[in-house]
C-alpha cells in the first residue's frame, strides 16, 4: 500500500534488500518511517554486494558505521556517504527502532551509473599486452587496476627484460607482493632485488583497489587505503622490459598454456599501465 516497508516481525534479523540491475556507484541514501504510523528506524547499518550472495558492511575510518535514522514517520533523513560504493545489491538493516512502534522504512538511493572494463580470468589464461618496440625502458611508471580474487595465489601482471629486470606482482596467501628488480649496470642483479607485502584476506571475493607509482628508485605502493613508500636497491634508475607485459600469469616462453607461477584466477577491473586502458584496447583487438 502507501504505508512503506514494515517486516512481520520487529527484531533484529530484519533486513530489505534493493536490487538497483546493475553495478552502479552509490553516493547516498535517505530514510523515512512508514507513513501514517509510529513505525520508523532510529539507526541502521548497510551492506553491499556485487552478486547478492557475497556481502560486505558499510565502514567509515575502518569501522562498521552505524547511520543515525528517523525521528519520526514523515521526515527524511539524507546520509552523503564520505566515500562511494560500487555494488548492485544494497540491504537497509534496522538495528533499533522506536519504542512505541514497529520496523517502518521508507528508503531512497542517490548515485549514478558506473563505467567499468572488466576481465575475467579462468586460472589458466593469461592478457599480453606487447609494445610496439622490442625494448620499453621507463624512468616512471603508474600501474593502476581493481581486483576480485577467487583464490590466495595468483599472478596480476609481470614483465621482464634480458638484463635482469623485472617487476611482479602476485597475491601470495591473501596478501599482495610486488617484486622489482632494476638492473644493475654492472650486471650484478642478486642485490637489487626489492619485494614488498600489503595488505591480508585479499582473497574474499570483494573488489580491492591496487596503484603503483614508480619514479626512478621511490615506488609508492597501495593496495585499498594503504600506502607503503620504499626505494628499491642497486644503482638503475629505469626498468627494461622486453617486448610485452602479461597480466594474470606469466607465460613461459615458447610453451603456449604454460605458465611459470600460479596463474590469478577472478577478475580484473580499470586496468592501466602508464595511462593505457588495457582491457579496453584488448576488447578492440
Amino acid at each position: 500500500g502507501a504505508g512503506g516497508w514494515s517486516p512481520l516481525d520487529s527484531n533484529k534479523q530484519q533486513w530489505l534488500q534493493v536490487d538497483l540491475g546493475d553495478r552502479v556507484e552509490i553516493v547516498a541514501v535517505a530514510t523515512q518511517g512508514r507513513y501514517g504510523s509510529s513505525d520508523w528506524v532510529t539507526s541502521y547499518m548497510l551492506m553491499f554486494s556485487d552478486t547478492g550472495h557475497n556481502w560486505k558492511q558499510y565502514r567509515q575510518d575502518d569501522t562498521i558505521w552505524v547511520f543515525t535514522g528517523n525521528s519520526n514517520a514523515d521526515s527524511v533523513v539524507h546520509h552523503k556517504f564520505l566515500h562511494s560504493i560500487k555494488a548492485r545489491f544494497l540491504r537497509f538493516v534496522p538495528l533499533k527502532w522506536n519504542v512505541g512502534g514497529q520496523i517502518g522504512l521508507r528508503v531512497e538511493v542517490f548515485g549514478c551509473s558506473y563505467k567499468s572494463d572488466i576481465a575475467d580470468f579462468d586460472g589458466r589464461s593469461s592478457l599480453l599486452y606487447r609494445f610496439n618496440q622490442k625494448l620499453m625502458s621507463t624512468f616512471k611508471d603508474v600501474v593502476s587496476l581493481k581486483f576480485k580474487s577467487m583464490q590466495g595465489d595468483g599472478v596480476l601482471f609481470h614483465g621482464e627484460g634480458q638484463r635482469g629486470d623485472y617487476i611482479t606482482l602476485e597475491l601470495q596467501k591473501g596478501k599482495l607482493s610486488l617484486h622489482i628488480n632494476l638492473g644493475d649496470s654492472n650486471l650484478h642483479f642478486s642485490n637489487s632485488h626489492t619485494s614488498v607485502t600489503l595488505g591480508s584476506l585479499l582473497d574474499d571475493q570483494h573488489w580491492h583497489s591496487v596503484l603503483i607509482e614508480r619514479f626512478n628508485k621511490q615506488v609508492n605502493f597501495t593496495v585499498d587505503k594503504h600506502t607503503q613508500h620504499f626505494r628499491t636497491k642497486g644503482d638503475s634508475d629505469h626498468l627494461d622490459i622486453d617486448y610485452e607485459l602479461s597480466f594474470g600469469g606469466i607465460p613461459v616462453p615458447g610453451k603456449p598454456g604454460t605458465f611459470q607461477r600460479k596463474n590469478f584466477h577472478g577478475c580484473i577491473e580499470n586496468l592501466y599501465y602508464n595511462g593505457v586502458n588495457i582491457i579496453d584496447l584488448a576488447k578492440r583487438r
